[in-house]
């Protein structure tokens, strides 16, 4: 029997020999283009992962190595014109945890939290167990916790958190505005100069090891932050105080809705105080608008002037009181008069004669001399939300508004623009741009850019405006405007009290009070509108409600000499900024626990105090009113908690047998020279044109007759001297 070859194969019966070396062959070729095939799909995946998606897994791998850490810009500060910081920056830290990286210490973490924030360490326990990734510990906490933290613990997560400090609370609020949760600017000045406070943010390129513990290298790249600039305003903090205290005080005594008071320099236009009371709303001052009534007097009687038509000493029949005006409507003064001078109208704040004034004068006129005061148009403050006003164009007009125009009624203005239109007259009627930005300052304190007045148009000659300045003088000599008299001081301003338009028709019961002056009148630094929407007690007539709290204004910027106190100069901007930015921490420490006492003198005792208790000061007062000593004195260190007493003058000297010596530099000789007779006091002069020395020190008291030596030069060489 023959035995089957083990490499035969049957088929069809018979048997196929196939030899070793082929089969063996074939098993070969079979596992070979497995092989390739499987390469293929490798070589196919790698070119995937490699060329076309590289670039995404590269950043996965980066993601893991890897983290970018944001580095925050600071905001810029913003100072008033006289260095005071109003908005600066604070930081809080928050901690927080990651349950993984902590391990063994988190019995540790717990115990020290525990021990500074007084809380149990179950509770943190149970925070950091709750299974999360991340858990915040404590939020927004004082920077000060961080010395008593052990920082030294992985999974310990510090972060910074920074806020917006308002260093004197809802004073100037409206101006300034405030920043979100974002710290990112959504109202005033904040807003309005958002991308110049805010900076540019850096970042940190930080690698992680296999434990997450992040650390910095030379091999990533560093963008540091650039901060924001930094904003000197126009404002003063000191009058931006007077105007709230006084304003708040007159309102509670009216019983007032709200009120505002705006102060601006005549000659510059320089905005020095905006308050508005209650706080913490809108701006008013430039975003509601309000039918100016007597006020707006100012145009009907300036249009007289300047077109030749009538005299201040020019008569007109003022119809007994009352009088009926065009279509028919029923005009009336709030006293009866037969005749007045235009003079005298002004004085007296007779509509009937102002009506008829605009009679002569015609639409066209009237409507030119309101836009030319700015009336209809905004003002260009760097504020948003100006509104423009409504001036209606004559084409518009009713056949009542040429009549009713003329005192002040169909016709809407903003406070602003009134301050402004006052401030043309003052200043020799030239209207000036109100605007609130004095300079913008980088980081090391160098000028970036400097605001100049800005002289918007002559509105009337020069005669004109000393004609009307003339007759607002006496409206607060013997006029509605007499409560705001103050004795040695020239001030010339304009009542105006307007029934409110409520639900369609001029309401019987409720009233805005205006008052707009400027002083002193020979050569006028300040003007000053207050305004009171309906006030209910004591009357509703500006004389009764807005012209006693411009006096109060006036008496204690005139007593304190306030205007007098000159501002730093950019050199001290300069100082004042490399401190914040340059001094070390650990110096900033030691100089925390025992600061230089700051000068709180010529500020009103409310805002000293809060000076001093913002450096951690205790204050004791002695007396009212404006700071004029401090004990210890301005400049020296003194511990925390140390207490400085105040020394505090009164708006009015108890001692009546003296006079104080009022500051006569800058003043012509004739002016200095009324100035001196009117406080009973002689004038010996040496040299002509205007005063640039006196012998007695302003501010001092002396006996009646006393003689105040004073040296004079020229205009232009006093403004060389005063230059250089």
């Amino acid at each position: 029997m023959k035995r089957r070859n083990k490499n035969t194969q049957p088929g069809n019966g018979k048997v196929k020999y196939v030899s070793p070396r082929k089969a063996g062959r074939g098993r070969f070729i079979f596992v070979k283009l497995v092989f390739v095939v499987l390469f293929a799909i490798i070589l196919t995946r790698l070119f995937k992962i490699q060329v076309l998606d590289g670039s995404e897994y590269s950043e996965m791998a980066k993601r893991q190595y890897e983290i970018q850490k944001e580095l925050n810009a600071s905001r810029g500060v913003v100072f008033d014109r006289n260095g005071n910081i109003l908005i600066s920056n604070t930081e809080f830290v928050s901690f927080a945890a990651d349950p993984f990286i902590l391990g063994n210490n988190i019995d540790k973490v717990a115990r020290n939290f525990s021990t500074v924030f007084g809380k149990s360490a179950a509770h943190y326990l149970q925070r950091i167990r709750g299974g999360r990734n991340f858990v915040w510990l404590e939020r927004r906490v004082s920077p000060d916790y961080l010395q008593q933290i052990n920082l030294d613990v992985d999974g310990l997560i510090v972060s910074p958190e920074p806020k917006r400090l308002y260093h004197y609370g809802d004073l100037a609020r409206e101006v300034l505005g405030v920043t979100n949760i974002d710290n990112v600017g959504i109202s005033g000045i904040e807003l309005q100069f958002d991308k110049r406070l805010r900076g540019e943010n850096g970042y940190v390129v930080m690698q992680r090891d296999g434990r997450m513990r992040s650390f910095p290298t030379v091999d990533y790249p560093r963008i540091e932050a650039i901060n924001g600039n930094n904003l000197v305003l126009t404002i003063d903090l000191s009058l931006q105080a007077i105007a709230k205290e006084e304003l708040k005080r007159g309102i509670e005594r009216n019983d007032a809705e709200s009120g505002l008071v705006v102060m601006m320099n005549t000659k510059t236009g320089a905005i020095l105080a905006m308050a508005n009371y209650p706080p913490g709303g809108r701006n008013r001052i430039i975003t509601d608008m309000f039918e100016p009534g007597s006020v707006f007097k100012i145009v009907t009687a300036a249009s007289a002037i300047e077109h030749n038509l009538r005299a201040g000493s020019d008569t007109i029949y003022a119809e007994g009181g009352k009088y009926t005006g065009a279509g028919g409507r029923i005009i009336r003064d709030s006293e009866e008069h037969e005749w007045l001078s235009v003079r005298e109208a002004m004085m007296y704040s007779s509509n009937i004669v102002m009506a008829k004034l605009s009679d002569e004068i015609g639409s066209d006129r009237l409507y030119k001399m309101s836009r030319d005061f700015g009336f209809g148009v905004p003002t260009g403050i760097e504020l948003p939300g100006e509104v423009r006003g409504n001036l209606k164009r004559p084409v518009r007009w009713s056949g009542t508004t040429l009549h009713t125009m003329a005192f002040g009624y169909e016709v809407a203005v903003t406070p602003l623009q009134m301050a402004a239109a006052y401030a043309a007259i003052a200043n020799r009627g030239v209207l000036m741009r109100p605007y609130l930005v004095a300079r913008e300052l980088d980081t090391r304190g160098k000028t970036l850019f400097e605001a100049k007045p800005q002289q918007i148009r002559r509105v009337v000659s020069a005669a004109t405006a000393d004609t009307l300045a003339s007759f607002f003088e006496d409206v607060v000599r013997g006029g509605t405007g007499r409560n705001a008299r103050i004795n040695g001081v020239r001030i010339a301003g304009k009542t105006g009290t307007a029934r409110k338009y409520v639900d369609g028709e001029y309401s019987s019961s409720e009233y805005t009070a205006s008052f707009v002056g400027f002083f002193p009148v020979e050569d006028p630094e300040i003007v000053c509108l207050v305004m009171m929407d309906n006030p209910r007690r004591g009357g509703y007539y500006a004389s009764a409600t807005s012209v006693p709290v411009f006096r109060n204004i006036a008496e204690r910027i005139i007593t304190t000499g306030l205007l007098r106190v000159p501002p730093p100069a950019p050199e001290d901007f300069e100082e004042m900024q490399r401190y914040i930015y340059k001094t070390s921490a650990s110096q900033k420490i030691k100089d925390y626990s025992k600061p230089r006492v700051p000068d709180v003198r010529h500020y009103p005792v409310a805002v000293a105090r809060h000076i001093l208790d913002r450096n951690g000061y205790r204050v004791t007062v002695e007396g009212d009113g404006i700071v004029v000593d401090q004990h210890p004195p301005a400049g020296s260190r003194e511990v925390r908690s140390t207490s400085i007493k105040l020394i505090a003058s009164n708006k009015k000297s108890d001692d009546e047998e003296t006079i104080v010596v009022p500051d006569l530099r800058g003043l012509s000789v004739r002016s200095a020279l009324n100035r001196l007779l009117v406080e009973g006091l002689s004038l010996d002069i040496t040299g002509s044109g205007v005063v640039v020395q006196q012998s007695i020190t302003p501010g001092e008291r002396v006996q009646p007759g006393t003689i105040v030596r004073v040296q004079c030069r020229p205009k232009t060489a006093a403004a060389q001297i005063a230059g250089s």
